[in-house]
């Protein structure tokens, strides 16, 4: 097991003067499971893969445990990747795919033999050790890919979306299973998806980029509470969070018809004559009298127990799209109107020019 340590690691592409990476900074803990989210283009495969040795480091440094390994080839960092499209062998069965690496490395047969073994028992895969890929499903070619790095006991576990050619079922049950097997081995692990339910559900801790630069790395439960930034605010949480530009007004701000008190510190800091509010669609209360915003109901999406209006509303000038979240059980008609207000205590203020957080 080892920690793993980007130090302002940088990655620009021959022919851009942008860094793809751009000085990322980040202390993995031994045995943590970490997470890279963020949308398409971001950096976070072009980090993992600067992890791996797949991609050079132009700038700044990367360690695995005590060793520098910016330099070295992929085969001496002694780590175990798991790719999108699994890279199995289509001619070998799965028991020679899972134990190839320690073939290649000149282990004896019986002792590859028992390691196969010991990893098919953990993976559910020991009645297949005999087939071909071609004859196994998506989540089952999944798992032996799994096993295959499971065998090689490597310091550090790569997984590059894994999970985005499986079923939306599949998907759920598997992302629990890597979860749960990660812990059980307790071997580092780096996590790379553009999907943010999954890191939100799978890491220890979550590192979101955006354009190659780190926007904030905390736990799950922490980026929920008090993202550090407008695009953060946005990416995390399904659905995203509502955020609305509204002036600053005596007490707090002017949300529609009622003023919502905010922390005086984070009206206080600010620079612009208006703040963006940022509210999760669980967190408005629905009014019976005319409050707040008035909401046009356009769609409703209804999930049993929750369900989740589309609507519009009129913000100063401007028409702004927004989703609140109202009871399964008392669904408005659509084309109705809705009067909400952010809940007390659960609204979040960043600067309107820069983005930054400005509420504690």
């Amino acid at each position: 097991m080892a920690t793993v340590s980007f130090d302002k690691a940088t990655r620009i592409y021959p022919g851009s003067t942008k860094p793809a990476v751009d000085a990322l900074e980040i202390d993995i803990e031994d045995g943590e499971f970490l997470v890279l989210v963020g949308p398409s283009g971001c950096g976070k495969s072009t980090s993992l893969r600067m992890l791996a040795g797949l991609e050079d480091v132009n700038g700044g440094a990367i360690r695995i445990g005590d060793r520098d390994v910016t330099h070295l080839p992929p085969k001496d960092r002694d780590i175990a990747m798991v790719f999108q499209n699994y890279a199995l062998y289509p001619h070998m069965t799965v028991a020679d795919n899972m134990g190839f690496a320690l073939k290649i490395a000149g282990v004896n047969k019986a002792e590859i033999r028992q390691k196969v073994e010991e990893a098919a028992k953990i993976l559910d895969l020991a009645e297949y050790l005999d087939r071909k890929p071609k004859a196994l499903s998506g989540g089952q070619r999944q798992r032996v890919a799994m096993g295959r790095a499971i065998v090689r006991e490597p310091q550090v576990f790569l997984m590059d979306e894994p999970l985005s050619n499986l079923d939306a079922k599949l998907r759920v049950s598997t992302r629990t299973q890597i979860a749960s097997l990660q812990r059980r081995l307790g071997i580092t692990t780096v996590y790379v998806t553009h999907d943010q339910v999954e890191a939100m559900t799978m890491g220890d801790r979550v590192a979101v980029l955006k354009d190659g630069l780190l926007q904030q790395i905390d736990t799950p439960r922490n980026m929920y509470d008090k993202p550090a930034n407008l695009f953060v605010a946005g990416f995390i949480g399904s659905p995203a969070m509502n955020l609305v530009e509204v002036p600053i007004t005596d007490g707090g701000v002017k949300f529609g018809k009622s003023v919502v008190p905010v922390q005086r510190d984070a009206i206080a800091a600010a620079t612009d004559k208006t703040v963006t509010v940022g509210v999760r669609p669980e967190h408005f209360e629905v009014s019976d009298i005319e409050q707040g915003l008035a909401v046009t109901v356009n769609v409703v999406e209804e999930l049993g127990a929750d369900a989740y209006v589309y609507g519009t509303a009129k913000v100063g000038d401007e028409s702004k799209d927004l989703v609140v979240r109202v009871n399964g059980r008392d669904v408005p008609e659509k084309g109705s109107q809705l009067h909400v207000v952010p809940r007390a205590g659960e609204t979040h203020v960043f600067a309107t020019s820069t983005g930054a957080r400005l509420s504690d």
